[in-house]
């Protein structure tokens, strides 16, 4: 007689750091918390369906031309892709804002010497948004801080989503962590994201008495469209003399809108965030405009060509997805400029893999790194 089934330490660890959200929960919760959506949730079992598939699919023979996942990792992709499917299209918008919503406060900060205050600043054109900010309970004085930019492929996510990785550094370096809303494309296109992310910014420093935070320590963090947003937000406060910042960290950072990389179409249907979900961001926010020539370098970062008295960066990804070559990229770009950067591939990590799998040995090794690199940044 068979024993029973263990979890992955992938799945403990996805169960462990994440809220668990109506649709993983089963089809009669997700039904009985989304009424109206049974269309959704079908095509959400169908691509699950499709998800295993493709893992089957992956013989090494057949798949040369692209990085295979650490075997950690492609363990629990399907458990992954029940909360976020490898392809994301325009009509999962609303799904995907139910289960990718950040933890509950209590889940982040509970049992911690940590305390929260809730802000709010004027966004682009003067539209209020809410900051979360988090401080040591035994913090005095000016601390450095650290402002940052949550995922979400500039369509969901909230000031809470992916912080637990981030909420680490107010315990460990006594930073000011601030954690920003910022508005959602479609509802909101280009400029509002990346103009509410740098009037977060202006905020930030020109409240950094009220704040506690010390303005020759001010850092911008983001991952993924967050990443993408900061590095924006950084090359707006250079060409605007806006705040100076000491370091800009940029997580598998969504930089290019174009979509021409080798790595943007080595991961179709597989992994996290594939090429039509790219472009399911790109033209929620773009529009007719993705891929001309009009868009924004505050947008787009990877489209900047000048690329000096930039801030130091801090930019990671994993070898197994799409943004992979356009941050290796924008690292030699920062590099060619005669700016400092520090880059790591990770071989074999999909995109996000240390918020959906933290407690993997891959992720230990990116979030001890990226660790490091804070220390030295924000240290005296």
């Amino acid at each position: 007689m068979p024993g029973p089934v263990v979890p992955s330490v992938l799945q403990r660890s996805c169960l462990r750091t994440r809220r668990i959200s109506p649709f993983r929960r089963g089809p009669a919760a997700y039904l009985q918390a989304q009424p109206g959506r049974e269309q959704t949730f079908l095509k959400m079992h169908r691509m699950n369906q499709r998800i295993l598939g493709n893992l089957r699919a992956l013989d090494p023979q057949a798949r040369r031309d692209r990085p295979a996942f650490d075997p950690e990792l492609r363990a629990g992709l399907a458990i992954v892709g029940g909360m976020f499917p490898p392809t994301v299209t325009s009509d999962l918008i609303d799904f995907m804002r139910v289960s990718y919503a950040g933890p509950a406060l209590d889940t982040l900060i509970g049992g911690r010497s940590i305390r929260c205050e809730e802000r709010v600043f004027e966004g682009y054109g003067g539209h209020e948004l809410k900051a979360s900010v988090f401080r040591h309970e035994q913090a005095s004085g000016r601390r450095p801080g650290v402002l940052f930019v949550h995922s979400g492929g500039l369509m969901f996510g909230d000031r809470f989503s992916g912080l637990d990785r981030m909420i680490d550094f107010v315990e460990l370096l006594g930073v000011v962590l601030v954690s920003i809303e910022y508005r959602l494309a479609p509802e909101h296109r280009d400029p509002y994201p990346r103009e509410d992310v740098y009037a977060a910014l202006e905020w930030m420093a020109s409240h950094a008495e009220s704040l506690g935070v010390r303005l020759d320590r001010l850092l911008i963090a983001g991952a993924s469209a967050g990443g993408g947003l900061a590095a924006g937000a950084a090359l707006a406060a250079r060409d605007r003399g806006g705040p100076r910042l000491c370091g800009q960290l940029l997580d598998y950072p969504m930089l290019d809108d174009r979509g021409l990389t080798k790595s943007t179409r080595q991961f179709d249907g597989i992994g996290v965030w594939d090429r039509v979900s790219n472009e399911t961001g790109w033209n929620a926010l773009l529009g007719d405009a993705r891929g001309g020539p009009d868009v924004s370098v505050y947008a787009a970062p990877a489209r900047a060509t000048q690329h000096h008295d930039l801030p130091p960066a801090f930019l990671d990804v994993g070898s197994a997805e799409i943004f992979r070559d356009e941050t290796v990229a924008y690292a030699d770009a920062l590099w060619n400029a005669g700016a400092d950067a520090e880059l790591h591939v990770w071989p074999g990590g999909f995109h996000a893999f240390d918020i959906f799998a933290p407690h993997t040995a891959l992720s230990r090794g990116m979030i001890a790194t990226r660790r490091a690199w804070m220390s030295r940044v924000l240290g005296d």
